[in-house]
């Protein structure tokens, strides 16, 4: 015996779809879908092995097991426990207000405890930190975005170029681009992507945390509109800050 066309019931309306809905997504006729579901036809194989990549589950499943059914495991309860399972990265938010304090505390474990926190479903498993940045130097990265950083535990992980935010003794927290300086040995020269800001050099020895940047958050309305030629000029100079920079330091 098939449930299959049962469980096609069952499924479109644990999605809260109506049939119509659920038809166009099979790309099949509503009165097919109808007939499936009232059983007076049976699915077709490629119209369960698009549901089965819907809800993801097997074709047995699908055509052997009454998911409805009290004997088995209610289906959303099995994707719950699914999410609840897979292991989720916990991001802990540090806002301009809290930056002094955390650049006291950060090897605090109680005190990054008290950090509030949020998860992002796309990143992979690992220690993130989102820290809010003021100011125009990394335009057109806005004032008030959110960067989102994953730990660098050793310096040699560092690519030059790339952005991180990087927590020193004297600057405390800055999100910049590094380029590791060959000339100057143990130093770290810190670009802004706005040029009009000059690049300047810590000490390895003065940097406590280095976060790669992954992902930016940021408002829609604090988006900046660009002219092109304005974006074009800023780009070029930028890109004649890093040959000046890397000449300097081969």
């Amino acid at each position: 015996m098939s449930f299959a066309g049962k469980n096609l019931r069952y499924l479109r309306k644990l999605r809260g779809w109506t049939q119509e809905e659920f038809a166009n997504k099979l790309k099949i006729k509503r009165s097919l879908l109808g007939a499936y579901e009232e059983e007076r036809a049976e699915p077709k194989l490629e119209v369960l092995e698009a549901v089965s990549i819907f809800f993801k589950l097997s074709l047995d499943e699908l055509l052997l097991q009454d998911l409805s059914a009290s004997k088995t495991e209610n289906y959303i309860e099995q994707r719950r426990k699914m999410k609840m399972g897979a292991e989720v990265a916990v991001i802990q938010f540090v806002p301009v207000k809290a930056a002094a304090g955390y650049l006291a505390g950060y090897a605090d474990p109680d005190f990054v405890d008290e950090l509030n926190t949020f998860t992002l479903p796309m990143l992979a498993p690992g220690q993130y930190r989102a820290f809010e940045i003021v100011g125009d130097s990394m335009l057109p990265t806005p004032s008030g975005s959110v960067i989102v950083g994953e730990k660098v535990e050793k310096m040699d992980d560092v690519k030059n170029s790339n952005s991180y935010v990087v927590l020193s003794k004297n600057e405390g927290i800055v999100y910049k681009r590094i380029m590791k300086n060959n000339r100057l040995k143990n130093k770290l020269t810190l670009v802004s992507d706005n040029p009009i800001y000059e690049p300047y050099n810590v000490n390895e020895e003065d940097v406590l945390e280095i976060w790669k940047a992954v992902f930016i958050l940021q408002k829609a309305n604090m988006v900046q509109r660009w002219d092109v030629n304005q974006l074009a000029g800023m780009v070029s100079n930028l890109q004649e800050e890093v040959v000046s920079l890397k000449r300097k330091m081969a």
